[in-house]
């Protein structure tokens, strides 16, 4: 199969299909927190300070898209636990489980 054509998979797409809602409906909720943060400051500095927030939020959120298409390319084993070979994309898998387990718990 050709490169360009296994873009257009049927997972492929409903991966991008789901990750452009998910980076839609995060946005909206940057510039919702954005505007709330801002809309308590003086109205001289109101502007500049959306606009540097929903800047820093975009930057981030590519800095951390790229993160983890580096991530998913961890898949060389760093350690054996149990017989089971376990590589930096696992780590990362684990420790995010744990940390969503907990914050939910704790909530």
């Amino acid at each position: 199969m050709e490169p360009i054509v296994q873009l257009f998979t049927v997972e492929n797409l409903i991966a991008l299909l789901t990750l452009a809602s998910l980076e839609i409906v995060l946005g909206i909720d940057n510039i919702v927190f954005i505007a709330i943060l801002a809309g308590k400051l003086v109205p001289e500095k109101r502007d500049r300070a959306r606009r540097i927030g929903i800047l820093l939020s975009v930057v981030t959120r590519i800095l951390l898209l790229l993160t983890i298409g580096w991530v998913v390319h961890l898949k060389e084993p760093l350690f054996t636990l149990l017989n089971q070979g376990v590589s930096g994309k696992d780590l990362v898998m684990i420790l995010g489980g744990l940390f969503l387990l907990g914050k939910a718990t704790y909530e």
